[in-house]
């Protein structure tokens, strides 16, 4: 009797240890975040939550079916946008501003956790494809625009209109509201928008690059919010900076591939890249926008040597990623203009 009791607790043992091998938990290439399915957990939570109204496994995007997927839908909401956040700061300039720190704070931490599942989501699906396909089949075959995926992309491009939020806050907060952040704003919710209808491949590369960015980026103004200084922030826009040079070349590779193999065949190249024509010579525009403002910027604060801007940027501490926060952020009409650098020359002199 005591024996077949042992037994019996030796194989509950044994069974037990089984279950609870960490081996069980090494990562594999389908299931790389500890051998876990986050996207049948994702789909099974939402399924849930939602009551059954949207199954992200059974999702599939239908243009001029679904909310803000059509081209007019889409114009009318950035139009909104801007008619909001000018209209606002006009009708506002005489009020005295709204602090809703505890809103802001909720905002920011919704899109910090939101950016971080989308990310995460994104990076399970797209493992297995780089790992098996390589990654000119992941940035530019058919095969790699999958029914996960498009989901993901979706969710992420209504993120891009919640996202407008941002500059209400600095409207009812009566911030300074720049060109390059407004634009900014309007011309990725098109971006996304243009990319998804036309089913370009390579959506991943800005979409997980940006999703990237805004988890340190929007986690860093929850913490600004409630008091908290952090070491990293000239960082957030080295990434911004990193992750704008990492979109010009994926996606000028596969806009030089698209327009060989439709224009000029005869030019050495790897092949067509999925996508409409559309889609990747207005998101390749869109892209070159950027390029073009940053450009503009370095031309304004390393070339034109003495204007106000250039002086006040000049003096901020901390490198490239300072000087560009300076960039966006100052309001040069409240900031006194910095005295120009004593000549080097002089002081030696002077010693």
């Amino acid at each position: 009797m005591e024996e077949t009791f042992g037994n019996s607790m030796l194989e509950q043992a044994q069974h037990l240890d089984k279950s609870c091998k960490l081996s069980n938990f090494l990562p594999t290439v389908d299931r790389p975040f500890f051998n876990i399915s986050l996207w049948e957990h994702f789909d099974y939570i939402v399924s849930q939550v939602t009551g059954g109204r949207f199954i992200p496994s059974q999702f599939s995007f239908v243009p001029d079916k679904l909310p803000l997927s059509d081209l007019r839908s889409v114009i009318a909401a950035i139009t909104t946008y801007y008619v909001v956040i000018f209209g606002g700061r006009a009708l506002l300039r005489k009020a005295q501003p709204l602090k809703l720190n505890v809103l802001f704070q909720f905002h920011n931490i919704f899109l910090t956790l939101g950016s971080l599942t989308l990310l995460t989501l994104m990076i399970e699906q797209l493992v297995p494809i780089l790992y098996k396909n390589g990654l000119y089949y992941a940035i530019c075959d058919i095969g790699a625009w999958t029914q996960p995926m498009v989901t993901l992309y979706y969710l992420n491009y209504i993120f891009k209109f919640i996202e407008f939020i941002d500059t209400v806050f600095l409207v009812l907060k009566h911030k300074k509201l720049t060109f390059l952040h407004t634009y900014h704003h309007g011309a990725t919710a098109l971006l996304c928008y243009t990319q998804l209808v036309g089913t370009t491949a390579i959506s991943w590369v800005p979409i997980t690059l940006n999703l990237g960015v805004h988890v340190l980026m929007y986690f860093y103004y929850f913490l600004a919010a409630r008091g908290i200084r952090v070491w990293w922030k000239e960082w957030v826009t080295r990434f911004q900076i990193l992750q704008f040079m990492l979109d010009i070349g994926f996606i000028y590779f596969a806009v030089y591939q698209k327009f060989v193999h439709i224009f000029i065949p005869s030019f050495p190249h790897c092949g067509d890249c999925v996508g409409s024509t559309t889609a990747t010579f207005s998101g390749c525009a869109i892209i070159s926008s950027y390029l073009f403002l940053f450009v503009a910027f370095y031309i304004e604060v390393y070339r034109q040597k003495g204007t106000k801007k250039s002086r006040v940027i000049k003096r901020a501490r901390g490198g490239v990623a300072a000087k560009v926060n300076e960039y966006v952020n100052v309001d040069l009409k409240k900031v006194s203009t910095p005295s120009p650098s004593p000549d080097r020359s002089f002081r030696k002199r002077r010693h």
